[in-house]
């Protein structure tokens, strides 16, 4: 009967891990093939800035939608109805911030990490070793979201309810990334994410086509039967149900809304896509592209997620094995069985794969550009031996996220990917555009800037309810926290831009006018560039 249960449940685990394999070799092999020696830092950091606006467009999409995104989100919706959609709302509308404010001007100053521009018109040394610190914290953070995603996924898909098992899985996981970083550099994970979003994108789609066909393409039919077959009933349809119990839970609504909006155009590795193109047009074209893709996935991802609840129901998702991060896959089961099933696992697997992939790199890149070559070699590093370093980096990062993945596995990624979010728009976002667009903006402000919202984000999430307190903690069984809010960006984001602008108006340092001016020329017409 259990045996029967299982496989009703999670379809055939040879089917899944079949359709699983499959890809990685077919993903392995496109690496192989379009990848070069990475002979250079160009090469390996940016693949050379050879993709095209419409394909780095369509990789950025690949980036941000990960296991947040398909799993994250569409349980979010199932299980809580229209406070998990607002999740993709704030995803969508942030790229507005990308495309206007950061996009084009950051292509144009940097080269290949988020530290050249704030370093830019800085003191190289302090200023590239606290960005490389602010990436490496926010993408280890991002991490812990991808990697719990996939011990989800391998519980759901495997029937492996035993930590041990899924920690084992989990490793392998790891394992398969950090050889996609190791082999293809940019220019192969960059290939990885197009492949991605391309299967993601078709995945969503039929399924959302397929859930309306059934329910005679009418949504309200949809939305009928899903608050039926939800144990909040109609108000499955409402405002409030996640976020609504209370004025405490409402101003959390608010701090993960600011984190949501401000967090995607300061994560690292978006940010690094900017570079993989040949001028700011593309870059711009890139954002557009991404804007369309991502809206006709979570336009998609809607009608999934309200789907699973109709067909699978709230209870059932939330009783699986990897909880809320298995509507989407249990939704697969029940209109296409087990086929549907292991095309939708192997999507999922594809997307935290590449994901991590892409957050390995940009980790790796940073620590062997900004600190390697530019803090310890004085800038005078040979490229073989700062490739060298940052694959060095990729092993150390990807062992640390299998332990992370292990630690946080059942949370709802989503969720931890706003805490990512947060520390990203705290510790980058004011300090990009401070340097970008304040001419007296100089490094004790910098440093400030940065120092003040990475090291604040961090404190508040330690003592908050995400982190212990409450029945979704991460550490189960003790209370050590003081701040109400589960997500800090209400507080951090703000006082960052804070600390930047007193560290800057107290400071008796002086802005480099000559440095400042180059900057601006250069991040408004691309004179310079590619030097």
């Amino acid at each position: 009967m259990t045996l029967q249960i299982a496989a009703r449940t999670t379809g055939s685990p040879i089917i899944n891990l079949s359709v699983f394999f499959a890809f990685v070799i077919i993903t392995l092999f496109v690496v192989y093939k379009a990848t070069n020696r990475n002979s250079t830092t160009s090469d390996y950091y940016a693949a050379g800035s050879a993709f095209t606006g419409v394909q780095n467009g369509i990789a950025l999409s690949g980036d941000f939608l990960s296991a947040a995104s398909f799993l994250g989100i569409s349980g979010a919706i199932a299980v809580h109805g229209y406070d998990g959609f607002l999740y993709s709302v704030g995803w969508l509308v942030a790229w507005l911030v990308a495309l206007l404010l950061v996009g084009e001007r950051l292509r144009n100053t940097g080269r290949f990490t988020v530290g050249d521009v704030m370093a830019y018109r800085m003191k190289q040394r302090p200023v590239r070793a606290a960005a490389a610190n602010s990436t490496l914290v926010i993408t280890f953070f991002y991490m812990l979201a991808q990697m719990a995603g996939a011990g989800g996924l391998i519980a759901l898909l495997l029937n492996v309810h035993s930590k041990g098992g899924q920690a084992l899985i989990i490793t392998g996981v790891g394992l398969v990334m950090v050889f996609y970083v190791l082999v293809g550099g940019m220019k192969g994970t960059t290939w990885v994410q197009i492949i991605k979003a391309g299967l993601l994108l078709i995945c969503v789609t039929f399924m959302s086509v397929f859930l309306l066909g059934k329910f005679g393409f009418s949504f309200s039919a949809i939305l009928d039967q899903a608050a039926q077959n939800s144990p909040l009933g109609g108000e499955l349809l409402n405002p409030g149900g996640w976020y609504g119990e209370n004025s405490m839970t409402k101003l959390d609504f608010v701090s993960l809304s600011l984190s949501l909006v401000l967090g995607i155009s300061s994560l690292p590795h978006v940010l690094m896509r900017f570079y993989t193109v040949p001028d700011a047009k593309e870059a711009r074209r890139s954002v557009v592209w991404c804007s369309w893709s991502m809206f006709i996935f979570y336009l998609s991802i809607l009608i999934v997620g309200y789907g699973a609840t109709a067909l699978v129901g709230s209870d059932r998702i939330v009783n699986a094995p990897g909880g809320e991060n298995s509507a989407a896959p249990l939704l697969a089961f029940e209109i296409g069985g087990a086929m549907l099933l292991g095309v939708v696992s192997a999507v999922a697997f594809a997307t935290i794969l590449a994901v991590v992939a892409g957050l390995t790199l940009a980790a790796s890149a940073s620590f062997a550009h900004d600190v390697y070559a530019n803090v310890i070699r004085n800038g005078k590093a040979d490229p073989r031996s700062e490739i060298r370093v940052a694959r060095l980096t990729a092993l150390v990062i990807g062992f640390m996220a299998i332990l992370g993945g292990i630690v946080t596995n059942g949370q709802n990624v989503a969720f931890l990917v706003s805490l990512a979010l947060a520390l990203a728009a705290s510790a980058n976002l004011p300090t990009i555009l401070y340097t970008l667009f304040w001419k007296r903006f100089n490094t004790t402000g910098t440093l400030w800037s940065i120092y003040g919202g990475l090291g604040s984000g961090l404190v508040l999430i330690i003592f908050s309810p995400a982190i212990s307190g409450s029945s979704t903690s991460v550490i189960k069984g003790m209370d050590f926290h003081w701040f109400p809010l589960t997500n800090p960006g209400l507080v951090s984001i703000p006082l960052s831009f804070l600390c930047g602008f007193l560290g800057t108006v107290f400071s008796k340092e002086s802005s480099d006018s000559k440095k400042q001016a180059e900057m601006e020329v250069r991040s408004l017409t691309g004179i310079g560039s590619k030097a």
